[in-house]
């Protein structure tokens, strides 16, 4: 039975991860817009109200043009109709003002458009820092439990909707807004009957639209999951091309993408059916509006005594409703584009909300050195001495000399509550000593690197560091005096020399050349083009397996630390590398606890102690010759009789 921590990712033909699919009956949570709107306020209040007078500015402007069509008909083209020399001084003089009417409109549109574009842009670093940040602190789990493609999701399609929103969107409803309650106030000044009939349709109108918009939003949610999702799957499967064709299991990896894709397709479709009938459903009711306007002002005008003298408002008025119903239509239109980007948000603060790795821990990593009374005491350079410093209750510190020794003492663990993976670990680990892990896949191996880590904590059970429970251990400190060499080797944009250094930041040439010497690793770097400054990009992939993990391997010898984990660090290398590898680790085990994960048994013959695992819990353990007299699991995977899987 296996017992590795349950995968995100279940491989090819296997069940799907990735976000869960969210029921289209969900809705958006209650306080996302405020919680978005927060992000405007609390920086950018200032240019955020500049961009709302300059609305205020541009929308009473428009209205103030419409209406001086009343006062252009009635003031100067009625009068002067049938007039032999008519006098068009004042009549140009208020064309004049009409147009610096429109030209300060004008100005305040380009301002707060500019201004939106600062403050858009803004927002959504603050919001990409925040995320990016959040991402630091949060658990191995959430990752082992999140895709790739869904995590980078957040950062592009999540973030765009929300670009789109606060850029065009946000600003674009505030001034429909605007809008309509001044050419509402403009109206009722003109007619109140005619304006509660604009009112009234306008409200039918609204009705209408809010009916079809209902029942697109519940899927826009849902969409963008989906899209998350396939994101995901992209992602993977452009990570596994070599094995997808080695096994030319193209066929199958089509198959499922058309399931994850007509999914999407599903969802797209129920969310923008309804949409994108919106604006010609708006704008059909705004021309009914419009001609209905028309027909019932006319009636008016005609049964006036002098309907010559109500044609100027009559006009004026008729623009404005259009005007009036315009803005309504805008409503509805931006009404989509808010719920998409709401969907986005949340899912946004849904990271941001996660609950970080929890670090109760108060014992901290310092430099230290011996006074003449042969006391640890704290110093502010490296001596090359580090000393645990514990908290007493008297607020006076206790300093232990951080040397690596390791004890697990009954530990149990699972990665959830239905399956545990430890049962009863108990083992111990000395400065100098070389501990070796034995066993099949899924036996337990990594897992218990993984706690020493604290990437995950216990179920019951203690693990020591030097002494110290390592729950008491802040993290940071805890996992600053542990090297790791993985197998998966992960290496960064960057020369080689940034690369290595990776592993101590201020470390100088002189310290990144002798790492890599120590890995066996400087041979093959000075018959680079560039050497040390040879260019990586895209994980180092103009270099061979072997040779990245060397790198890896240099990187972690850099850092110098008393404890080094190594997970499997020579199984992507031949033969021939991983003795001048083994050299280098048997110089970079000197004086320190060095815990290795190996599938081949002849790498930790010179262990000085070898624990066989099997389901979690250790069943053998001894050193080589020993184990092989006992003629037990471990002489049956060391001659062959079985094999690790």
């Amino acid at each position: 039975m296996s017992t590795e921590r349950p995968r995100q990712m279940k491989g090819f033909g296997g069940g799907r991860g990735g976000a869960a699919m969210m029921s289209p009956k969900q809705k958006i949570e209650k306080g996302t817009f405020k919680r978005l709107c927060s992000y405007i306020t609390k920086k950018y209040k200032a240019r955020f109200i500049a961009v709302i007078i300059c609305i205020i500015i541009s929308s009473i402007t428009s209205v103030l043009g419409i209406m001086s069509l009343r006062t252009v008909i009635d003031e100067y083209i009625t009068p002067l109709v049938g007039t032999a020399n008519p006098d068009y001084s004042n009549f140009a003089t208020f064309m004049m003002a009409v147009a610096g009417i429109f030209i300060t409109g004008t100005i305040a549109t380009f301002i707060y458009s500019r201004f939106m574009a600062m403050i858009s842009q803004g927002v959504l670093r603050d919001i990409r820092d925040e995320m990016f940040e959040k991402m630091q602190k949060l658990p191995i789990k959430y990752f082992d439990t999140h895709t790739h493609g869904e995590i980078m999701s957040h950062y592009t399609n999540d973030i765009d909707t929300l670009r789109q929103m606060i850029s065009q969107s946000l600003p674009n409803l505030i001034s429909s807004v605007i809008t309509i309650v001044s050419t509402m106030v403009a109206m009722f000044s003109m007619n109140i009957a005619l304006t509660i009939f604009v009112i009234a349709f306008s409200i039918f109108t609204v009705f209408i639209v809010k009916t079809i918009a209902s029942k697109s939003s519940k899927f826009f949610v849902s969409q963008q999951e989906s899209l998350a999702t396939v994101n995901g799957y992209v992602e993977e499967m452009l990570n596994g091309q070599k094995v997808i064709k080695v096994f030319t299991h193209e066929d199958k990896t089509k198959e499922e993408f058309d399931v994850l894709n007509n999914k999407l397709n599903s969802d797209m479709y129920n969310a923008n059916r309804f949409a994108n009938s919106l604006m010609p459903i708006a704008g059909n009711l705004g021309n009914l509006q419009y001609v209905s306007v028309a027909i019932v002002g006319s009636m008016w005008a005609l049964a006036s005594t002098n309907p010559i003298e109500l044609l100027g408002t009559l006009v004026s008025f008729l623009q404005l409703s259009k005007s009036f119903s315009r803005p309504v239509s805008q409503v509805m239109n931006q009404f989509n584009s808010i719920i998409m980007a709401l969907a986005g948000a949340g899912r946004i603060f849904k990271l941001i909300d996660t609950t970080p790795e929890v670090d109760e821990g108060n014992v901290t990593l310092v430099n230290a050195e011996k006074n003449d009374k042969g006391e640890l005491v704290e110093v502010e350079k490296h001596t090359g001495m580090w000393a645990w410093k514990r908290p007493l209750e008297d607020g006076k510190f206790e300093y232990i000399e951080l040397k690596g020794y390791i004890t697990l003492t009954d530990v149990d663990f699972g990665y959830n509550e239905e399956k545990q993976v430890l049962h009863d670990v108990s083992l111990y680990a000395k400065p100098g000593q070389k501990i070796a892990f034995v066993g099949a896949t899924g036996a337990g191996k990594t897992t218990i690197t993984n706690l020493i880590n604290r990437f995950y904590d216990i179920i019951d059970g203690k693990v020591e560091y030097d002494g110290i429970d390592i729950k008491q251990i802040k993290k940071d400190d805890l996992r600053h005096s542990l090297g790791m060499v993985l197998q998966d080797t992960n290496l960064f944009t960057g020369t080689i020399k940034e690369n290595i250094r990776y592993g101590k930041s201020d470390a100088t040439d002189e310290e990144v050349y002798n790492a890599a010497k120590l890995a066996n690793a400087d041979g093959f770097i000075k018959m680079l083009p560039q050497g040390y400054d040879t260019m990586l990009t895209e994980n180092g992939a103009q270099l061979s397996q072997g040779q990245r993990q060397l790198i890896s391997i240099a990187r972690a010898a850099i850092a110098n630390p008393p404890v080094m984990i190594l997970d499997e660090a020579t199984s992507s290398i031949d033969t021939r590398t991983e003795k001048l590898v083994q050299d280098g680790m048997d110089k970079l085990m000197d004086g320190r606890t060095v815990l290795v994960i190996a599938h081949r048994l002849s790498t930790v013959r010179n262990s000085k102690a070898i624990l066989v695992l099997e389901n979690g819990r250790i069943i053998e353990r001894g050193e080589h010759d020993f184990l092989i007299d006992q003629k037990g699991t471990y002489y049956k995977l060391y001659t062959g009789a079985f094999e690790l899987e």
